[in-house]
């Protein structure tokens, strides 16, 4: 266990935690004590049946989605109870970097993005008494999470939104996040991951976030120079003002665990290997919201999936930041869209 002070309500915003306990992984091991990190907005009706659960992306936590959420929006909390949860591995849930031994460090355990939602239904139906969500609605590995909670509790789950990401990923993905995870495990200071300090890592973690520069946006975007959607003023500033730093104050281990489970997220493991009949199981009203000008989750993948889900529509959101545009640096040009796909999914009656 070591202090990283990058994951403080500072720099993410106020949450709670609650333990589900010593928690068995699908692929073997456990997490003792596991914690999940949540923040809520809004308040429970007496019903319980105004819940929006919202699962985190990639390196992202609670404090990502507050752009999404306000009131006279589609996540407007004087209507919704919204929660969103930390996926495990992100550092402020369960995480290499703050647990104690026997699972600390390079000893954390592997897990799936399948022992994230039975988590994630563990703390609503423990804490919550939660029996019915309203709409799971997520970017990136939160739509990896979304399509999961859909086949895996398609009674619970009445509307989905899966925002750039796909239910099974692609071989194209997974040999992506490799080069991820070898730009942080080249680096001699991460020791096999029992470094002292993420400083330790940072030449590993500056190539991590060069990669992403790379696939993160799309082409369109550096040809328009369009630094001032992350208030910056240049392609320098861009990269070694705003990438670098962001990704060089993180936890490598935690990165390098949700990578591992982003390159295997794969909702067909409930149907031994069948994607179609896993994603025919899916009962919600389901919207599928690829971004145009995503290199990760193209709208062609994204598409195939969608034609095999019943009762879903496409619906393609335009941002020249492409897969980056999970951001919203483009403000209400990208919000007013997912105002208007969430509105009109959550008017849908189920």
């Amino acid at each position: 266990m070591i202090q990283n002070d990058y994951y403080t309500e500072e720099n993410h915003g106020t949450y709670e935690m609650h333990s589900i306990g010593d928690f068995e992984l699908e692929d073997g091991g456990m997490i003792p004590n596991c914690q999940l990190a949540y923040a809520t907005y809004g308040a429970l009706n007496d019903a319980k049946d105004n819940v929006i659960l919202i699962p985190t992306w990639f390196s992202g936590t609670n404090i990502a989605y507050d752009p999404y959420i306000g009131e006279e929006r589609a996540l407007d909390p004087e209507k919704y109870f919204i929660i969103i949860i930390n996926q495990i591995g992100n550092g402020l849930s369960s995480s290499p970097h703050n647990s104690p031994t026997p699972v600390d460090m390079a000893n954390f355990p592997n897990v799936r993005i399948s022992d994230d939602v039975r988590a994630q239904h563990q703390l609503l139906t423990e804490k919550f008494s939660i029996e019915e969500i309203a709409l799971v609605v997520g970017g990136s590995m939160g739509a990896q999470q979304t399509y999961e909670w859909a086949v895996r509790y398609p009674d619970m789950v009445k509307r989905a939104a899966p925002i750039a990401g796909t239910a099974k990923n692609t071989d194209h993905d997974f040999i992506f996040t490799s080069t991820l995870m070898e730009a942080i495990t080249s680096d001699p200071g991460w020791n096999g991951g029992n470094y002292q300090s993420c400083e330790e890592v940072a030449d590993g973690l500056k190539r991590h976030a060069n990669i992403w520069a790379v696939m993160g946006l799309s082409t369109e975007f550096y040809k328009q120079k369009k630094w001032d959607l992350f208030e910056v003023n240049s392609l320098d500033e861009f990269i070694n003002g705003f990438l670098q730093p962001l990704f060089q104050a993180m936890d490598p281990n935690a990165l390098l665990t949700m990578a591992w489970k982003w390159q295997r997220g794969d909702v067909s493991r409930m149907t031994n290997g069948n994607l179609e009949e896993a994603l025919g199981r899916i009962k919600a009203k389901m919207f599928v919201m690829p971004i145009d000008e995503d290199m990760f989750f193209p709208v062609r993948d994204c598409e195939a999936e969608q034609k095999l889900i019943p009762n879903s529509e496409l619906r393609v959101i335009h941002s020249i930041c492409g897969h980056f545009g999970l951001f919203g640096g483009e403000g209400a040009d990208y919000f007013n869209q997912i105002d208007r796909h969430l509105n009109e999914l959550l008017s849908t009656p189920v």
